[in-house]
């Protein structure tokens, strides 16, 4: 990730595990976006929460100063900078920051300040180690460095407000109110800190929060379990004077004088502080851990739904790691390995030969899967919206049409992905073969009232195909695949009717609308759900259905070359464009092929004319990526605009558009971006599947969009995931679990090559060279065992 500077105004950094909430760093270092209560909640920054740094020389000059960097216009706010946002308080000039997820690094420098200090915070994020993956906790680790050539006094004091305490969360209000809390400092054998716990509330309540601040230091610790309460600013100002006198902190001040109580303050924040004497340019390390826990959330989508008995209670899976202090704990005794494999996954990822920008797509989009787009309930079951909006999720229950293109969670946390196809299967399958695009069974709502989606019902038997190949499992493919098999041949009687191996009439689709006739995009879902039924009927020995699924695949295709393939791309095949709203026609759609994408993803080659197919994809770049938006007129959603490049959903490259073409035809989504990236580099076209993903990524520059948060319909949108399918195409890597075989296919570097791959088995880098006509193609593994699986490079 390049370096960026506090005037990068967009950047939120998720700290935080899988399902358990968020609190982000901004790019001033500044603790913002507090997501910890089972729903989004953007832009709220918890008042008074800050750490400062108190430095002295042996002469007895203080030096103070907030360990952010100074605050970026606009300065409107109608009275100034919130108090609680503590904007009045200096801070380092300068700061230059850093991010490969899950790590954040921050250097604060100013000319002013006889220090330099580094911030680096992380969640410990190890691939197949969902559990270690899942910690509701951040190290917050600042490492000051005496620049004098005397010794220095440094303290370093971290305060928070007690969230469970916090009534009113919606960031639109920022009138904080609290209700009763306790703050209690803590003294174990392995930490100091403060509990900060709810006064009114048992684990029982739905609503019940705790967290802690921490520290591992042994020595010079003190702390304020709660600010003095009084009126205005006292308990601010009381904390400041205490800190600024010695660099230590009194608990039990008594504040002095009289005075009105016009206005109370009583948020009840705590500190905690560490001292240390560090020596003329040398540095020291002040370690701070925060942990939180909300153990509960309601059995629905819907999060303001009331309890009852068809809505529960239920716990969030992550409360098994227990209340705030026992997760706290649990790090501080594994520190050293979880981020030891944190930092070897990081380094594998970025280490190879591949560019920059296509492992910082990968890295940068995985915080989709730790962000409040994405929980899990206690008994396992992992779920997902398609992403966030500022204050809620944004459309709920595993959308089987988003969820398509997303590739990175099945290689890195298989069993997360394997929990969404049992969710689809057998929970949102009936036994007529429909399937809810929406999942409602578990959280017992009601279910949607749309069409079946064709693209995301077809994609999940593909999904399926891809997942047991992975995985190898037998038992699993044997239980899923009954209601997968109703899946696939729903479509003979709904879509298919008239059985001639193509589907027409209704297809209700990932642009939430209904094309209808013969398009490319459903057909080669549909061909490519054939294939991997297929296969997966000659493995459970049903030649008969096998047979069928064949015959119809091929029947299909030859009929869809005929009917839609125009010389250079895929048409939409419908006798009168404009009879129905939203259709494409002689559009070229840039998700015209996403069923051999998939198919190539999971190893089901080709479906069509291989010739074609190139031709088409080729045509996607050709005509739909756009290299500057200043000039093109879109009335839609805006994702890109001004000098931005990026690939639109359709354009019209022979004309005839339609009168009203479907709704987010001159968008530009990353999601479909990174998918058609894929595809032409599987297709041999690397240079331009590498400059649309350069292009995603140049867009998210920390300047006019945050790095770490590509949008859609909401924050950390699921669709972004099928960033990990670049990275699968220049490996060509691909993973038989069956046979025990791991393929690789490098499309870029072959003489020198070397890539991170990942398979539920192990993780590592696959290297090949090739000198003098000789091909050498080892694995590196740096997680699991692999030995059992052959390598066969093509």
């Amino acid at each position: 990730m390049k370096k960026l500077n506090e005037k990068a105004g967009t950047i939120r950094f998720l700290l935080g595990g899988i399902g358990t909430g968020n609190i982000s760093l901004d790019q001033n270092a500044r603790y913002t976006d507090f997501e910890l209560w089972n729903y989004p909640n953007k832009g709220f920054r918890s008042p008074y929460t800050f750490f400062a740094v108190r430095a002295q020389t042996p002469d007895g000059k203080i030096y103070t100063k907030a360990l952010e960097s100074r605050l970026v216009p606009p300065f409107s706010h109608g009275h100034g900078c919130p108090v609680q946002d503590l904007g009045g308080l200096s801070r380092f000039r300068h700061s230059e920051m850093t991010g490969n997820f899950p790590f954040v690094n921050y250097i604060l420098t100013d000319e002013g300040m006889p220090l330099e200090v580094e911030l680096e915070a992380f969640t410990p994020l190890i691939p197949l180690n969902t559990d270690d993956s899942s910690l509701p906790v951040a190290v917050l680790r600042y490492s000051v460095r005496n620049t004098l050539n005397t010794p220095l006094d440094v303290s370093v004091a971290g305060s928070f407000c007690n969230l469970s305490a916090l009534t009113g969360k919606n960031q639109r209000s920022r009138k904080y109110t609290f209700g009763p809390s306790l703050n209690k400092h803590v003294e174990t054998d392995q930490f100091r800190g403060i509990h900060f716990l709810p006064g009114d509330k048992t684990e029982k309540d739905l609503e019940y929060f705790e967290m802690a601040l921490i520290t591992t230091e042994k020595s010079k610790i003190s702390y304020l379990e709660k600010w003095a309460e009084g009126a205005w600013l006292d308990g601010l100002q009381d904390f400041w004077n205490d800190f600024t006198a010695d660099g230590e902190l009194t608990p039990g001040r008594p504040l002095r004088g009289e005075g009105n109580t016009l206005v109370r303050n009583t948020a009840p924040i705590g500190s905690l502080c560490v001292k240390k004497n560090i020596r003329a340019g040398e540095k020291a390390k002040f370690e701070f851990i925060l942990s939180w826990y909300q153990p509960n959330r309601i059995r629905s989508w819907n999060i303001n739904q009331l309890v009852s008995d068809e809505h529960p209670i239920i716990r969030n899976y992550y409360a098994k790691f227990g209340p705030a202090l026992e997760s706290a704990s649990y790090l501080v005794t594994n520190l050293k390995r979880l981020e030891d494999e944190s930092r070897k996954f990081v380094r594998a990822l970025s280490s190879g030969t591949l560019p920059d920008y296509v492992t910082e797509a990968v890295s940068a989009t995985m915080t989709v899967i730790r962000s409040n787009t994405c929980f899990r309930v206690e008994d396992g079951t992992f779920f997902a919206w398609e992403g966030c909006n500022d204050t809620s999720g944004s459309c709920y229950g595993n959308c089987t049409h988003v969820l398509n293109y997303t590739q990175t969670m099945a290689f890195l946390f298989p069993d997360l992905e394997q929990s969404m196809r049992k969710t689809e299967f057998l929970y949102e399958t009936e036994n007529d073969g429909r399937q809810y695009f929406r999942s409602h069974h578990y959280m017992q709502d009601s279910p949607h009232s749309m069409p079946p989606a064709a693209d995301g019902q077809l994609g999940t038997i593909i999904r399926l195909y891809r997942d047991w190949k992975l995985c190898g499992d037998d038992a699993f493919i044997r239980k899923m695949w009954p209601k997968a098999k109703l899946a696939l041949e729903y479509a003979f009687t709904y879509w298919d009717k008239d059985g001639d191996g193509l589907l027409e009439g209704q297809q209700h689709n990932t642009y939430d609308i209904e094309f209808y006739g013969i398009t490319s995009m459903i057909n080669s879902i549909y061909f490519a759900a054939l294939r991997a039924g297929e296969e997966i009927s000659l493995y459970l020995d049903d030649k008969e259905s096998a047979e069928k699924y064949q015959m119809i695949r091929i029947k299909g295709a030859q009929k869809l070359e005929a009917l839609t393939f125009n010389g250079e791309y895929y048409e939409q095949n419908l006798e009168d464009i404009n009879r129905y709203k939203y259709q494409y026609g002689k559009g070229c759609l840039a998700d015209q092929l996403l069923g051999q994408q998939l198919a190539h993803v999971s190893g089901l080659g080709y479906l069509m004319d291989k010739e074609h197919i190139k031709s088409a994809v080729r045509s996607i770049f050709i005509y739909n990526f756009m290299r500057d938006f200043s000039d093109f007129n879109n009335i839609q959603r805006t994702y890109a605009l001004n000098d931005d490049s990026g690939l639109l959903i359709c354009t019209w490259p022979r004309g005839d558009r339609p009168e009203i073409p479907f709704v987010y035809c001159d968008e530009v989504w990353t999601g479909i971006e990174y998918q058609v990236a894929s595809h032409l580099i599987y297709e041999g076209f690397v240079e331009e599947g590498l400059k649309i993903t350069e292009a995603v990524r140049a867009r998210h520059d920390g300047v006019e969009r945050n790095p770490w948060n590509e949008v859609e319909c909401g924050h950390h949108y699921a669709r972004s995931l099928a960033s990990y399918g670049v990275l699968l195409a220049l490996t060509g890597f691909r993973c038989d679990g069956v046979n025990k075989k791991l393929y690789f296919k490098p499309a870029v570097n072959r003489d020198f090559f070397s890539a991170f791959f990942c398979c539920p088995a192990g993780w590592g880098l696959f290297h090949q060279r090739i000198e003098n006509g000789k091909t050498t193609a080892t694995i590196e593994t740096l997680y699991g065992n692999l030995d059992a699986y052959e390598v066969i490079t093509e």
